[in-house]
């Protein structure tokens, strides 16, 4: 079904996906991974005007939550608090979005991802990391929002998982969900791992401002 940024909502391998299909001859592949209680309709915000050579995937996240607010994690989420996830909590969720994108991409005429670009918020951005450290071949640019690091990350920061491999990371100074000091220890694991990393930060909650809005579409830009 049509919808928000000409997209189309399709059910794929017991996946829910809301998709932007791109006319460009080499396609390049962005998956964008929700936070904790979104779906697959959230990051279209944060996809606006970025390149249209982009074919964009948005899935939903495979758990229902707890928290009233309802909507989806990325594992099993079975308290009402907010909490912080692990590398191997998000393991699962990781490997099963790699076999998806895989399968979405050979099932998709003239579409290949081999490598791809992924973009997500909060807990989604927990998640985009964790595909960097676990699939770093596969991964080309990180976009984190208003997330963190998992933790179990510093027990790979030996292993330069991801040498200049570049992260954009947005966080908010007034963020009571995801606090700037959480935010800016991330960045500080993400350099020690190697990463080329630029951090926006700005005075607003737990969202991303204008200010650094403008300074992803950048980042996703060549």
């Amino acid at each position: 079904m049509p919808g928000p940024n000409k997209t189309s909502l399709i059910t794929f391998n017991e996946w829910t996906l809301r998709v932007r299909e791109s006319t460009h001859s080499s396609p390049r592949v962005m998956l964008l991974i929700h936070g904790l209680t979104g779906d697959e309709n959230v990051m279209w915000v944060f996809a606006q005007n970025l390149p249209a050579e982009y074919w964009m995937v948005a899935p939903r996240a495979p758990h229902p939550s707890q928290m009233r607010q309802g909507g989806y994690s990325w594992y099993p989420h079975r308290s009402e608090a907010a909490d912080r996830p692990s590398l191997e909590q998000l393991k699962p969720a990781a490997e099963a979005l790699i076999a998806m994108v895989d399968d979405y991409s050979a099932a998709s005429a003239g579409l290949e991802a081999p490598v791809f670009d992924v973009m997500g918020f909060s807990q989604g951005a927990a998640m985009c990391s964790t595909l960097a450290f676990l699939y770093p071949r596969r991964i080309r640019k990180v976009g984190m929002l208003a997330g963190f690091v998992p933790g179990g990350v510093e027990d790979q920061l030996s292993q330069r998982l991801v040498e200049s491999k570049p992260f954009f990371v947005a966080h908010g100074t007034k963020d009571e969900t995801v606090t700037i000091e959480e935010a800016r220890a991330s960045v500080a694991i993400l350099e020690q791992a190697g990463a080329q990393v630029t951090f926006c930060e700005d005075k607003v909650g737990h969202k991303v401002s204008a200010t650094c809005l403008r300074a992803l579409k950048d980042f996703f830009r060549d």
